[in-house]
């Protein structure tokens, strides 16, 4: 109808101007005849050839020809149309639901009457994939909203991401929650989103070495609750899963929230344009970014090239699926051999050799040192620990250097640099962790030479908009120097303080974390500097009572996760025990006591060994820098010698 009009429109002027044309023919010939302009038009029609008849009747001809082209052209134009409208019916209707929705309803009624039929014909093509909207044909609003759930289930998960969130934070962890949690107690308002490669929303990793393995629960695996040494029972998690919010509802959160995107991971950090890749290629912006992504396990270089036979029976631990994977392995094999002698090693031997009692399992723990947490404990209580160990059930081989590990008949066969072999069903190698830096490169991020991680400035900031948190940041101490430090409660402290930074903060790191380590519910300690055993060391020990275990400590505190009471207030003025020391101290006896590790006569790190609740005293310590000349009275502080 619309080319219609047009065609009128071209053709109008010119019928037109034939008409005037021919109107002005007419006058001029009656003036030359003399006669009037009224009556000349009949009289000279009527004779023909007289006056400028023939002129008149080859203008009429002109203009009757004009209109019937015009007709003609009209006429054609408005079948092809036609015919063309209906084609495009026809191909929107063979078209999947999602496109033939509203915009082609309302062509169809804008259509004039001159076309009714072709109304019913547009109908069904909507109206047939749901069957139900026929009875609310005339609602056409109503189509898009029955057709758009089914898209958005087909659409791929990516689409559903938010392309933007204020603040990202890549990894999943300990250090991540602490940041997330501390970014709302500043901006309530905050939407943040958590990327993770693991499938489990935020956890804490200490009780999958510890705690969990003495839960009298055989659901424990799939529970991942456990009781502490207090007796009171607790989730793993950190939250529920109804504390978050989906990733595809952060956007539209009008409070905003925390979401956790699982088993995606950043493979790419654009810079400069404030933006991240994952492994799916999904693309997410942000305004503020916290790096948390923590470590890796080690693996000793002789199993990963020992071939695929051996390196499936090799646990590398370190998450959930680890714990779930072991738990399984030490119920079916009949010997399991732990590599290691440092915290992860020595409480995995005291878990596992516990259970040994239970279910005859052989349990062998070795490495290079000459007694467990060798690189930690002074000589003469790492030899003590290690008499510990053997009595939970452990078989420990001292001074053990792999030299190569084979597969025979189903079994893994160790042979060590001395000549003792060891066969085995079963390796736990449990010799470090390796900071994961790999977003170094596409960032641009400087990674420390000595003590890996990527490099913070003192208010957790690698560049602009940027911050690094947890075992993967290497920190400038303003006491000791610079640091990288993997354990929980640094985790907590320095994921805390990038969030605030991340809201404005400016805030510098002072904290001075602390590592605990416990040997079963009997024998535990707590650390906090540098502990080193190539460093100086002055112990002062007393003897333990009942109330000197990590049972006992956590009866007191209320929780398991001792570094939960743990605040970043220093330690007031302590006052001094008036009792004095004992004028000796059995040698073999280190029920409880102080190691104080000393640098340049300063101490620089303190081990309290099942000694609990007194880490604000030892942080002041290492704070004040100072030297002391008698350390017995530095011991008193802690008041070892108090029944």
């Amino acid at each position: 109808m619309l080319k219609c009009r047009t065609v009128w429109r071209k053709l109008a002027p010119l019928a037109k101007s034939s008409s005037t044309l021919c109107r002005q023919n007419v006058r001029r010939a009656g003036l030359n005849n003399g006669r009037t302009p009224v009556c000349v038009p009949a009289a000279h029609m009527s004779s023909g050839p007289v006056g400028g008849g023939g002129d008149n009747l080859k203008y009429a001809l002109l203009v009757g020809a004009v209109s019937v082209g015009g007709l003609v052209y009209a006429v054609v134009t408005m079948k092809s149309d036609q015919k063309r409208y209906e084609q495009r019916i026809e191909e929107l209707s063979t078209r999947p639901q999602k496109t033939s929705t509203k915009p082609t309803a309302a062509q169809i009624q804008s259509e004039p009457p001159a076309v009714p039929e072709d109304q019913p014909a547009a109908a069904p093509s909507i109206e047939e994939p749901s069957p139900p909207a026929e009875v609310e044909a005339p609602k056409e609003e109503t189509v898009p909203e029955t057709t758009t759930p089914p898209v958005a289930d087909s659409t791929p998960v990516s689409l559903k991401l938010p392309a933007h969130a204020p603040y990202l934070l890549i990894g999943g962890g300990t250090a991540s929650f602490a940041a997330a949690r501390s970014i709302r107690a500043r901006d309530p308002g905050a939407k943040v989103l958590i990327v993770t490669d693991e499938p489990d929303l935020p956890y804490m990793r200490p009780p999958l070495s510890k705690e969990l393995w003495f839960s009298d629960d055989p659901a424990v695996t799939d529970t991942l609750r456990f009781k502490q040494w207090n007796g009171k029972e607790r989730s793993i998690y950190f939250q529920p899963p109804s504390f978050y919010i989906r990733p595809e509802d952060l956007d539209g959160a009008e409070n905003g929230g925390v979401a956790v995107l699982n088993n995606r991971k950043v493979v790419y950090m654009d810079v400069r344009g404030n933006k991240v890749k994952l492994d799916d290629d999904t693309e997410i912006s942000y305004d503020k970014c916290l790096i948390a992504t923590g470590g890796i396990p080690r693996n000793l270089q002789l199993i990963e090239r020992a071939g695929e036979e051996v390196m499936k029976k090799t646990t590398l631990f370190r998450k959930i699926e680890d714990f779930k994977s072991l738990d399984k392995v030490s119920r079916n094999v009949k010997s399991v051999t732990i590599i290691g002698g440092g915290f992860l090693g020595s409480e995995l031997a005291c878990a596992l050799g516990r259970r040994s009692t239970e279910s005859g399992l052989e349990v062998i723990q070795m490495f290079p040192e000459k007694g467990n947490m060798g690189k930690v404990l002074p000589e003469y209580l790492s030899n003590w620990t290690t008499e510990k160990v053997k009595k939970e059930g452990v078989k420990v081989l001292t001074e053990a250097l792999v030299k190569s590990v084979t597969c025979k008949d189903d079994q893994l066969e160790i042979k060590l640099k001395d000549g003792r072999v060891v066969t085995t069903d079963h390796i736990v190698a449990a010799v470090g962790l390796e900071p994961n830096v790999d977003l170094a490169k596409s960032a641009g991020l400087e990674v420390d030479s000595d003590f890996g991680g990527y490099r913070v400035n003192a208010e957790l900031q690698a560049r602009s908009n940027i911050w690094v948190a947890g075992d993967a940041a290497c920190f400038y101490d303003i006491r000791l120097g610079r640091r990288r430090v993997e354990h929980h409660d640094h985790a907590v402290v320095s994921g805390r303080l990038a969030g605030e930074n991340m809201t404005g903060a400016s805030k510098p790191y002072w904290h001075q974390s602390m590592f605990w380590s416990d040997l079963g519910p009997d024998v535990g300690y707590e650390a906090i500097g540098i502990v080193d055993s190539s460093l100086p060391t002055v112990g002062v020990f007393a003897k333990a009572t009942a109330k000197d275990t990590p049972k006992a400590a956590t009866e007191m505190s209320g929780t398991g996760i001792r570094s939960e009471s743990e605040t970043e207030d220093t330690a007031v003025s302590p006052v001094a025990s008036d009792t004095p020391s004992p004028a000796a101290e059995n040698k073999d006896d280190f029920g409880k006591g102080v190691i104080f590790y000393l640098r340049d006569k300063v101490v620089v790190g303190i081990i309290l060994w099942n000694v609990f609740n007194r880490m604000p005293i030892a942080r002041k310590i290492i704070k004040d820098g100072e030297e002391h000349a008698d350390l017995n009275e530095v011991a008193k502080l802690f008041n070892i010698h108090e029944d």
